[in-house]
């Protein structure tokens, strides 16, 4: 079943009526070719209820595409925890792939982040346009796998920007290749994130390709930061998030 993402005020409950406009009407007209009957299921981003709305199409009215609601329930692909990816900011195209596929596993939002070893920088007169399209790609990789939200994605942000936009979290998470100290760094990072608990907000900052510098990580850990290991083999910056939301979707779906 087709999802789309729409305005509150589109949603006219007590009418029982769903109007869709711009490029999702022309989508479901043009280019699925949706008759009248068919199902269609409708989300509001950031909808703290995180309802779904299933309607089918009821009739095309000019640019429009008018549907009936038939029920509402509660969005079922939803991790009880809120996850942000603070994602050190990878060469060429590689934070597109990040960004879909971390929408696929759950993601809440991601940032973007300028860290001392990134050799890609964003210039500041093309970080509006570069979030724009991020936005584009997580609302249609929402859309895909059938979230209930479109996960926000964030201006890029200093480090310790970043860091401080973090503190507000329930549980921050580095891995790191030096990981743990003393004992079994996996055991540790085990226990970790078996500690994580429904309805936190969860942190998690991945290094670019040459990883996090050391003074990078111990401001982390200063600021509470756990640190954990994603075992003995050496990530590449595009795979390291999307383990963690596989373990985090593990634990929790």
């Amino acid at each position: 079943m087709n999802r789309f993402f729409v305005s509150e005020t589109d949603i006219d409950t007590d009418a029982k009526r769903v109007t869709i406009t711009g490029g999702d009407a022309h989508h479901i007209k043009d280019v699925l070719r949706l008759k009248v009957g068919e199902e269609i299921s409708v989300c509001i981003p950031g909808d703290a209820q995180e309802r779904e709305f299933r309607c089918a199409v009821s009739s095309f009215e000019g640019e429009s595409v008018v549907c009936e609601l038939r029920f509402i329930k509660k969005s079922a692909a939803e991790l009880p925890v809120k996850v942000t990816l603070y994602q050190g900011t990878p060469k060429s195209d590689k934070m597109e792939m990040i960004i879909q596929k971390c929408v696929e596993l759950g993601i809440h939002s991601i940032v973007p982040v300028d860290c001392i070893r990134c050799v890609s920088r964003i210039d500041g007169k093309k970080a509006d346009s570069k979030t724009a399209r991020w936005q584009a790609i997580s609302e249609a990789a929402a859309k895909q796998s059938k979230r209930g939200i479109v996960p926000e994605i964030v201006k890029p942000m200093s480090f310790d920007e970043a860091l401080s936009d973090a503190t507000g979290k329930d549980v921050i998470l580095l891995p790191y290749e030096m990981a743990i100290e003393e004992g079994s760094a996996m055991d540790e990072t085990r226990r970790i994130l078996s500690g994580i608990k429904p309805g936190q907000s969860v942190a998690v900052f991945i290094g670019p390709e040459g990883g996090f510098d050391d003074k990078e990580v111990a401001k982390a850990k200063e600021a509470g930061a756990r640190i954990i290991t994603l075992g003995d083999r050496i990530l590449r910056t595009e795979t390291a998030g999307m383990t963690v939301m596989a373990w985090i979707g593990y634990l929790f779906g």
